[in-house]
C-alpha cells in the first residue's frame, strides 16, 4: 500500500492540474504561464513540468481528457435517455466544448500536433458516440433520415464559427445558432427557436 501511495498522489495532482488548466485557459486565454497554473492548482511548478514537459503537452492532455469524458457521456446518454434527447444533448455539448477549447486545438494544430492520431493511439474513437446516437435518433424517428454524420459534422463546424472572439455576444450567438441547427435536424415541430414552418413549407419558399 505504501508503494502505491505516491502513484495515487501523482494521479490526483495530474487530474487537478488538468482541471484548473482547462478552466483557466478557457476563461483567460492560453498565455497564462505554467507557474500560475501550478499555483492555482496547489502544486509546485516542478510537478506540472514532470507531467507535462512542454506547454503543448498540457494542451493536448486537456483535450484528450475532455474527449475521454465526452465518450463516456455519449455512452451514458445512450443508456439513459430517449434517442432524440440523447443525440441533441451530445451535439449541443460537443459544440460548447469545441467553442470552449477552440484555442487549444488551434494552438496544437499550428504546432503540427496531430490530435486525431493521438486520440486514436489512446484508444479514443472521437466519432463513434455521436454516430451511434445519430443512428438511434433516426431509427426512432426523432432526426431527419436524409442527414448523415458528415452533414452533422459540417453543421457543428458552422456553429463554432459563431464562437470566434469569445465575447458574451459571440457565445449567445453560438447558443442561438446551435438551437436553429437542432430544430432543422428534428422531425416534426421545432422546439427551440419558435419557428412554425415545416421543412416542406420552407423548401417551397
Amino acid at each position: 500500500m505504501t508503494a502505491k501511495q505516491p502513484r495515487a498522489d501523482a494521479q490526483r495532482n495530474r487530474a487537478r492540474v488538468l482541471e484548473v488548466a482547462a478552466r483557466v485557459f478557457a476563461e483567460e486565454g492560453l498565455s497564462v504561464p505554467v507557474h500560475e497554473i501550478a499555483r492555482r492548482a496547489g502544486v509546485g511548478t516542478g510537478t506540472v513540468s514532470r507531467h507535462f514537459p512542454r506547454k503543448q503537452d498540457l494542451f493536448a492532455a486537456i483535450l484528450l481528457s475532455r474527449l475521454e469524458q465526452l465518450i463516456a457521456q455519449a455512452g451514458s446518454l445512450a443508456g439513459q435517455q430517449d434517442p432524440g434527447t440523447a443525440f441533441f444533448t451530445l451535439l449541443t455539448t460537443l459544440v460548447r466544448e469545441g467553442a470552449a477549447h477552440r484555442g487549444l486545438a488551434e494552438a496544437l494544430a499550428g504546432a503540427g500536433y496531430d490530435l486525431e492520431a493521438a486520440a486514436e493511439e489512446a484508444g479514443y474513437d472521437a466519432t463513434a458516440g455521436l454516430r451511434d446516437l445519430l443512428d438511434r435518433a433516426q431509427a426512432a424517428g426523432a432526426v431527419r433520415s436524409d442527414v448523415d454524420y458528415a452533414d452533422v459534422k459540417a453543421l457543428m463546424t458552422g456553429c463554432l464559427v459563431r464562437a470566434e472572439g469569445r465575447t458574451g455576444s459571440d457565445l449567445a450567438a453560438l447558443e442561438r445558432v446551435t438551437a436553429i441547427v437542432c430544430d432543422g435536424l428534428r422531425v416534426g415541430p421545432v422546439s427551440h427557436t419558435g419557428g412554425s414552418r415545416s421543412v416542406e413549407e420552407t423548401r417551397g419558399l
